[in-house]
């Protein structure tokens, strides 16, 4: 799968790993190294669906996201690059269309 992002720090963190060591610490830049990798080499999101990570949609106020785990209780935050996101007749995103995402932030989201 193809992975972008708009987001300076995650460029850094996936072309050098001691930037990402040096800004999310040794567990947690272990974890965004497995999981870029786990992206990199699915041919889309559906295959992913049951993976170790924990890659799931979000909703609310981040619906068209998606979000898989790196160490509790943080998460990486990516986004389809299909412009509209590819949806079945009842709403419902379809991952097996989704073939590129975009890399948004790593955060704790659930802010504990």
């Amino acid at each position: 799968m193809e992975i972008t992002s708009g987001n300076k720090d995650l460029r850094d963190f996936i072309e050098d790993d001691s930037k990402a060591l040096k800004k999310l610490g040794q567990k947690r830049a272990k974890q965004f190294r497995k999981r870029v990798a786990q992206l990199q080499l699915a041919d889309n999101l559906e295959e992913l669906r049951n993976a170790i990570g924990h890659f799931h949609e979000l909703v609310d106020n981040r619906k068209g996201q998606w979000a898989c785990d790196l160490d509790q209780p943080y998460r990486l935050i990516f986004e389809p690059k299909e412009k509209p996101i590819p949806t079945d007749p009842n709403g419902k995103y379809i991952w097996i269309e989704i073939k590129a995402v975009e890399l948004v932030e790593v955060v704790n989201y659930h802010g504990k």
